[in-house]
């Protein structure tokens, strides 16, 4: 028996287990690709271990649903969230491992705030950009495909230029200043998330580049919710960085598996 909870930060859902002990023992990658399944598991955008780590106050080992890995913006401020609840830190600012190195996170109010990694490359691909926040990402602001996602999404996910691994998609419309829509083709899921937390930095960061901003707050709207980006500019990238927002408890249950 497993026991496990259930968390989501705007809309964006994981599936989280405490293995402190070290006593799991099934295959991490399969095991993630049926529990994370909505049909024939719990459902969910992804799978978190809660670890010990020799460098913060706890590793968070994440697994998309088909089973590859990356860093996750909201799911590490639902570990954040998590790991209070179990114990796992007491103290307001908090430090975790990631498969990209070490983040901070701190408690603002009810939200979960993360430190995400320095930028220091945007890429332009005609009026688009790339951006690596930890995954990659694929942002346009192209008006003419705001409603198709889904298909615009799965033809630059899968172009050659961007094989083996593939890449996220963002579509990003402009509310008012500061302020923007964003819709997000996650890799992993193959399809639209209702929020994907290194998608809205990589669009708040696209947002800043195209307005020349030095710094600020970029208020992003998702499916599930809203998130806010802060951030300055220096040389030919980002930093301090911060993607805030809510991270929440739906559930918990016991999983039975036997599987190895």
């Amino acid at each position: 028996m497993i026991n496990f909870f259930k968390y989501q930060g705007t809309g964006n859902d994981f599936i989280l287990i405490d293995n402190r002990s070290g006593k799991f023992t099934h295959n991490k990658i399969e095991f993630a690709k049926k529990w994370c399944d909505r049909r024939f598991g719990i459902g969910s955008d992804g799978l978190i271990f809660i670890e010990n780590s020799n460098l913060a106050d706890f590793l968070m080992d994440f697994y998309n649903p088909d089973g590859s890995q990356s860093f996750c913006g909201n799911g590490s401020r639902c570990a954040v969230r998590y790991a209070i609840k179990i114990g796992a830190v007491s103290q307001s600012e908090i430090s975790f491992e990631a498969i990209d190195g070490i983040h901070l996170a701190k408690l603002i109010d009810k939200d979960i705030s993360i430190l995400m990694k320095d930028v220091n490359e945007v890429n332009s691909i005609g009026e688009d950009l790339f951006i690596h926040t930890g995954s990659p990402h694929y942002i346009s602001f192209d008006e003419a495909e705001q409603k198709n996602i889904i298909e615009f999404g799965r033809k630059i996910r899968y172009a050659q230029e961007y094989k083996p691994g593939g890449t996220n998609v963002n579509l990003v419309k402009t509310i008012s200043g500061n302020h923007i829509k964003v819709k997000t083709y996650e890799r992993g899921v193959e399809d639209e998330t209702f929020s994907c937390g290194t998608g809205v930095t990589a669009c708040a960061l696209a947002y800043a580049e195209k307005n020349k901003l030095k710094s600020g707050i970029v208020t992003t709207d998702v499916r599930g919710g809203r998130l806010s980006v802060k951030f300055e500019s220096y040389a030919n990238g980002y930093r301090n960085i911060w993607l805030t927002g809510p991270a929440e408890y739906v559930f918990e249950g016991i999983i039975h598996d036997s599987a190895k």
